[in-house]
C-alpha cells in the first residue's frame, strides 16, 4: 500500500479524465490520496468536496495557499472553522511562506499564515505548510505562535536546518518528485536522514512530474508517486514495500485518517 499525500486533482489540468487517473493510482497501489482545496476558490473547494463523496479513500484539506493570502477573508475562516468542526476536512492547508514567486506581499503571506495557525490549533487540526525560499520565516512564525498541532512541511525543498527545526517543532517532512531530479542532491541528502516515522511522499499533481516522466510527460498524477517512493527507498537502503508501509502509517498518523482496504 501506498498514498499521496498531497494532490491537487481539483485543477483542471485533470477535468477530462480524472476517473481514469483515479484508477491508474489503484493500479499503481496508491490506496489514498490528500486533497488540499483553496478555500477562496469556490470551484476548487466544490470539486474537491464532491471527489470525496464519491470516492473512496480520497480525503481534503483547505486552507489558503500563500499565493492567494491577499484574499484571505473572515468568511473563510468562519468557513474552516465550519468544515473543520464537521470532519470535512482532516488539515488546514495548505498554508504557508512563497519568497519566490510572492505573488502576495511577504507581510501579507506572513500575516495570513500566523491567523491560520492560530486557527489550526482552535479546532485542533495539524497544518499543511508550503515554503519555498522562506525556511527561516515558516520556523519563526510556527515558533512565534506556539503552535503545538504539528502537521506537514509538504513539498521539501529547503535547507536541512529548516528540516531540522520542523522536524523539533514535531512534523512530518514530505518528499515531492523532486527528490528524483538529477540536480536536487541537496534534498536527496536530507532526504536520507529524516527519521523513518517521520517521512511521507507526495506528488504535488499537477507539478514536479518525476524521473522517469519527465521531460515525456508534462502533467503528474498519482500514480507517479510510485516513482518517488522508489528513490525514498534505494536513499535509505532499504526493501521499497518497508517505505511503503511507513510512509503510509505516518499517513494515517498525521492526519488521523483510516484508510478501508478491500478484502480478498
Amino acid at each position: 500500500m501506498l498514498v499521496d499525500s498531497h494532490a491537487h486533482l481539483d485543477m483542471e489540468d485533470f477535468d477530462g479524465d480524472r476517473k481514469l487517473i483515479l484508477e491508474r493510482a489503484e493500479k499503481a497501489g496508491v490506496k489514498a490520496i490528500l486533497c488540499p482545496f483553496e478555500i477562496s476558490s469556490s470551484s476548487s473547494r466544490n470539486k474537491t468536496l464532491a471527489l470525496c463523496r464519491t470516492q473512496k479513500n480520497i480525503f481534503a484539506a483547505g486552507g489558503v495557499h500563500p499565493h492567494q493570502a491577499s484574499q484571505f477573508r473572515e468568511q473563510h475562516r468562519k468557513k474552516l472553522i465550519e468544515m473543520a468542526k464537521k470532519g470535512t476536512i482532516h488539515a488546514i492547508g495548505e498554508i504557508g511562506l512563497d519568497f519566490f514567486y510572492n505573488y502576495s506581499l511577504p507581510d501579507i503571506q506572513r500575516k495570513v499564515f500566523r491567523e491560520q495557525l492560530i486557527l489550526a490549533e482552535e479546532v485542533d487540526l495539524p497544518v499543511i505548510i508550503h515554503s519555498r525560499n522562506a525556511g527561516p520565516d515558516v520556523c519563526q512564525i510556527v515558533r512565534e505562535t506556539q503552535f503545538t498541532r504539528g502537521g506537514v512541511l509538504h513539498c521539501f525543498s529547503e535547507d536541512e536546518t529548516t528540516a531540522n527545526h520542523m522536524l523539533e517543532e514535531g512534523f512530518y517532512i514530505s518528499f515531492s518528485g523532486i527528490l528524483t531530479f538529477p540536480k536536487a542532491q541537496s534534498v536527496r541528502d536530507i532526504a536520507a536522514k529524516i527519521p523513518m516515522e517521520r517521512l511521507l511522499v507526495e506528488t504535488d499533481s499537477p507539478y514536479l512530474t518525476p524521473v522517469p516522466f519527465r521531460g515525456k510527460i508534462k502533467r503528474n498524477e498519482p500514480a507517479y508517486v510510485v516513482e518517488t517512493a522508489r528513490v525514498l527507498a534505494g536513499l535509505r537502503k532499504m526493501p521499497f514495500k518497508n517505505l511503503a508501509d511507513q510512509t503510509t502509517l505516518n499517513f494515517k498518523t498525521v492526519f488521523a485518517i483510516e484508510i478501508k482496504v478491500a478484502r480478498c
